[in-house]
């Protein structure tokens, strides 16, 4: 009986703890994936694969001033919010002008007024670009940044396919989009 008298102490203490675990609340930016093809894992078919796959968080503008306000003009960013952006190509690819082997990579960028530099790192796993290392970049390249005419409210990646292995990486976010070329 003294054992069992124990035993059942023990259970309801431990249960009790298990109740007492907090989790975190909902994150302000979001987590979300991007795929080439464009919506890859929901629209998937049979012997289709993926060419690229990209988690990012999806900040949102909250009426701020976003580039050259709560993102610096000439300073790396971490593209996005909460940890760098994970880039994953499945293949080999060209990005930008540039050869990129199959792998995973971290995406920064360092915006500009007119182009921003797009880099493709070796690092992972950090939170925003606090700890970016230079001597990992893998790639860097610029693009032409561009204004559109719709705010965009929260930070945004999509994948255009053009057809003959050809697509635009599109990154954008306020009134600001650039547009990175691929092929595979």
């Amino acid at each position: 009986m003294k054992h069992l008298v124990t035993f059942l102490i023990f259970v309801c203490s431990f249960s009790s703890l298990l109740n007492a675990q907090d989790f975190r609340g909902s994150d302000k930016s979001p987590m979300d994936v991007a795929y080439l093809p464009d919506n890859f894992a929901h629209d998937r078919k049979a012997g289709e694969e993926a060419i690229i796959k990209v988690y990012y968080s999806r900040p949102n503008k909250a009426e701020r001033a976003v580039f050259g306000g709560i993102v610096p003009f000439g300073k790396v960013w971490r593209v996005g919010a909460n940890e760098a952006v994970e880039f994953k190509a499945y293949k080999d690819l060209t990005i930008g002008d540039e050869k990129l082997t199959a792998g995973t990579y971290s995406l920064f960028a360092i915006p500009g007024e007119t182009e921003w530099t797009i880099i493709i790192n070796s690092d992972l796993d950090y939170w925003g670009a606090f700890k970016y290392d230079e001597s990992k970049d893998v790639i860097r390249f610029t693009v032409e940044s561009k204004s559109i005419p719709e705010v965009l409210e929260a930070f945004s990646i999509r994948f255009a396919d053009l057809g003959n292995n050809t697509a635009i990486m599109r990154m954008g976010w306020d009134q600001t989009m650039v547009e990175i070329p691929i092929s595979y």
